[in-house]
């Protein structure tokens, strides 16, 4: 037998189902519920034009890496997004560690 999502628990906090409605309402952090939305409608877009359901797949399992982080961490999700939008508004760049390792170390096995 395999576990599942739901079978892992990170401290106190269970991790989200992998489903769209458990995955969207993880999402804390604005931004992503905006992202979350926007990404949904395209992938459902997609699909409706190829009839393959690999696409929804993908954006299932990369959204729920990031409600993952929003359950785990939900204070370094609003500082990720506040970093952004100052590099996009042409603050300065920071090198920091990659998000895969930063998502190991949340304990979020990809």
């Amino acid at each position: 037998m395999t576990a599942q999502p739901h079978d892992f628990v990170l401290g106190e906090t269970p991790l989200p189902e992998k489903n769209l409605r458990a995955i969207r309402a993880a999402l804390v952090i604005p931004q992503d519920r905006e992202a979350f939305d926007a990404g949904l409608k395209a992938v459902l877009d997609e699909v409706r034009v190829s009839l393959d359901l690999s696409a929804l797949n993908t954006f299932v399992h990369r959204w729920w890496i990031s409600a993952c982080d929003s359950v785990r961490d939900p204070e370094g999700r609003r500082q990720m997004h506040n970093r952004a939008e100052q590099v996009l508004a042409g603050g300065p760049r920071t090198e920091g560690k990659p998000w895969r390792e930063i998502l190991a170390a949340r304990g979020i096995d990809m």
